[in-house]
């Protein structure tokens, strides 16, 4: 399955997305194609030196302007500029790392507009099954329900909407 099968059920021309953890960028760049040059990725992290490995490979790939990189604190997204203004966030092996995964959804809830797409993805493996459904009451909580439980070859995940 290629990175655009992946996240097809997220960005599209134009949008607003948001990547927590993005690492060294595996699927900024993706994100950043989707969107265009109209849209934008804005991408955090809490590791600067992920960021800096980001910030190089976007501009080896011409794509730093569709990419707002920011660092993070451990216990805030640091997004409160962004207030309704995210159309989707795609979240890969985050949620598991984040010390409180109620404010981390609160967070997203947030910043998102309403009917906005979150596609949560958790590593198989490295979260079983009943923890990926305690992150998604979790989700709940916070007003997104699930949509939909794409298949994916190596991990869980589940589309989920703000309501």
């Amino acid at each position: 399955m290629s990175k655009r099968e992946i996240l097809e059920p997220c960005g599209q021309r134009g949008m607003t997305g948001l990547e927590p953890g993005p690492g060294m960028g595996f699927f900024t760049t993706e994100l950043a194609r989707m969107v265009g040059p109209h849209g934008q990725v804005v991408a955090i992290d809490v590791q600067p030196r992920m960021l800096k490995g980001l910030r190089k490979r976007l501009q080896k790939t011409g794509l730093s302007g569709t990419v707002d990189v920011r660092l993070a604190a451990a216990d805030s997204l640091g997004v409160q500029d962004l207030t309704h203004q995210i159309d989707f966030i795609f979240a890969y092996a985050v949620t598991r790392e984040v010390p409180s995964r109620g404010a981390f959804f609160d967070q997203v809830a947030t910043v998102t507009k309403l009917r906005a797409r979150l596609l949560l993805v958790e590593p198989r493996g490295h979260v079983k099954p009943e923890e990926f459904e305690a992150e998604l009451q979790d989700a709940r909580r916070a007003g997104l329900v699930v949509t939909d439980r794409p298949s994916l070859p190596r991990g869980i995940a589940a589309l989920l909407k703000r309501s």
